[in-house]
């Protein structure tokens, strides 16, 4: 076979049925082979929102997403997804095309380095120089990018290399003596986890990521409810426990509940579960938690102790990890949490989640409207800034792989492709973009691509006429010097029936609920334009470097 044709047959070993891509001279033999294969291709109209495609469709389906660019600015538009998907764990494999091997270091027309320029953002890269490994290459690239701490893995094959032929064996196993991802967690620090669980008399769960990509949510369940432990699920962790379960604290850290952050502030053991102590969550670092010790579950042992000092690390995946701890429960010493419980839901009482409402329609509500009318049973994917906030608030998620945006890295313009991957991976699902006026505007562009494909994405944009978040700060650290910040936008409604979408304009909070029922009921792409409240801020908030129990506000 031709190296074009082992790398489509590499795929379809892999199971690939979704592309995501842009074609460029570079690509051009992979294209080709493609034109016959079984692998449903989508053209993004950028390659940045081919990376943002795969990665949602990794997100909400727990299979590897994939995307392909030519060499040189093709790859290199890659790399903000590849950096999204690197901060978040996201199991990828993106495809690069290169210059010939001859000509490379010549700048030749279209030559990046593009594992130079990657090494950094991804979980692992390559550069094939000889076909006889290509479909090695990719048998790894797969497995990298699936088990351990998922990420985003690079396959640079230079154009001469696809045209070059060599008999297809595709390996059956892959057998790295680097690579050695611990599963199981050792049985002396689980057994002393578990004697600090039981002498715990305020504990808090806190659910990252690691719980999702682990598949570990049943799991996790049963411990908190069997130890009656309440549970705060970090950003990327939403939908690892449910969030309308009575346990659940909401999000944590700089817009998390007042809650979350006061029962993290008092707790004497936090449990963490597969997240790695963002600055978000934990704001000043000498504040946080402190009468507590600090129990951390996590595969990638680089993530432990790496921002928070912790008492007992564990080593290995998640899922592995609970299921151990649920079979050595003694039902015995389980200490008796009423106490704590009652306080905690105090704590829920005093300081609800609210906002005022006022003579403009509210962000808010507007998703509220959305939660009410979708039973809280649709995909929800955001851009970044005040519309990631209140969708992550006021969205309540009970279900992994449901809730997906960009955490580690935030990502404007992440959401409206990212959509599109979790709607082509879940094709009998609501799929809901929440979307502020200035992130949607990054990948507009991706209008065409669910016009083309008739791919049924709802945008909502939750229109302020300002770079919100940014305008927030300014406003309460700036002496409201907007400098930067205010956006005049195209008329949406416009736009997309430039591209034949429906789109609608919503100015006033009486109309907000036929609109979302009309967004709902249509069975394509839709843009919804909804003009809100300009200065509405996201509440409550940490000021940066503060501690987290220190926040401005619990109502807008």
């Amino acid at each position: 076979m031709k190296g074009a044709q082992i790398l489509i047959e590499s795929l379809l070993r892999e199971e690939v049925k979704v592309l995501f891509g842009y074609p460029g001279g570079s690509v051009i033999p992979f294209f080709d082979a493609l034109y016959d294969a079984p692998i449903k291709f989508y053209l993004t109209r950028h390659e940045q929102a081919a990376a943002h495609a795969a990665d949602g469709y990794a997100r909400s389906t727990g299979k590897v997403g994939v995307c392909v660019a030519t060499s040189g600015p093709g790859a290199t538009n890659l790399v903000t997804g590849i950096a999204t998907a690197h901060m978040d764990s996201i199991p990828m494999v993106a495809i690069t095309g290169q210059v010939k091997s001859t000509l490379i270091g010549n700048d030749a027309f279209q030559e990046a380095d593009v594992t130079g320029v990657t090494r950094s953002i991804s979980k692992h890269n390559y550069l094939v120089k000889d076909v006889k490994i290509l479909a090695q290459t990719v048998k790894e690239a797969f497995y990298l990018a699936r088990t351990g701490r998922p990420g985003p893995v690079v396959i640079d094959v230079p154009v001469d290399i696809q045209n070059h032929d060599t008999e297809f064996v595709y390996p059956q196993e892959i057998n790295l003596r680097s690579y050695r991802p611990t599963y199981s967690g050792h049985p002396g620090q689980i057994k002393k986890a578990l004697k600090m669980i039981y002498a715990a008399k305020k504990p808090v769960i806190i659910c990252g990521g690691g719980v999702i990509a682990s598949g570990a949510a049943k799991e996790i369940l049963r411990f908190a409810e069997k130890m009656h432990i309440p549970v705060t699920s970090t950003l990327t962790g939403l939908g690892g426990f449910p969030g309308t379960h009575p346990l659940s604290l909401g999000m944590p850290g700089m817009h998390g509940t007042v809650y979350a952050n006061l029962a993290i502030t008092e707790s004497d053991l936090l449990i963490a579960i597969g997240n790695r102590f963002d600055d978000r969550v934990t704001g000043k670092l000498d504040a946080f938690a402190p009468e507590a010790k600090i129990i951390h579950v996590d595969i990638d042992p680089t993530s432990i102790s790496k921002n928070i000092a912790v008492d007992i690390p564990i080593v290995g995946d998640a899922k592995n990890i609970l299921e151990q701890m649920l079979d050595q429960l003694n039902e015995k010493k389980i200490p008796s949490l009423k106490t704590w419980n009652k306080k905690v839901d105090d704590f829920k009482k005093k300081h609800p989640l609210s906002y005022k409402k006022g003579t403009k329609i509210k962000p808010q509500y507007v998703i509220e409207e959305f939660y009410r009318q979708t039973k809280g049973q649709a995909i929800v994917v955001t851009e970044v800034g005040q519309n990631q906030m209140w969708a992550a608030q006021f969205y309540k998620i009970d279900y992994p792989r449901n809730f997906l945006s960009s955490g580690g890295l935030g990502t404007m313009g992440y959401g409206f492709p990212a959509a599109i991957g979790a709607k082509l991976g879940n094709p009998n699902r609501e799929v809901l973009n929440f979307a502020g006026d200035g992130s949607i505007q990054m990948n507009i562009q991706e209008l065409g691509t669910v016009a083309s494909y008739n791919i049924g994405v709802k945008n909502i944009i939750l229109n302020n006429h300002y770079l919100g978040m940014v305008r927030q700060w300014q406003e309460l650290f700036y002496n409201r010097r907007y400098s930067g910040t205010p956006m005049k936008n195209p008329d949406f409604v416009k736009v997309a029936a430039g591209y034949g979408i429906k789109g609608l304009k919503v100015t006033k909070e009486k109309d907000v609920k036929k609109a979302v029922k009309e967004i709902l009921t249509h069975k394509g792409p839709v843009v919804a334009d909804f003009w809100i409240e300009e200065e509405e801020n996201v509440f409550p908030m940490v000021p940066a470097g503060e501690a987290i129990n220190r926040m401005i506000g619990g109502m807008a």
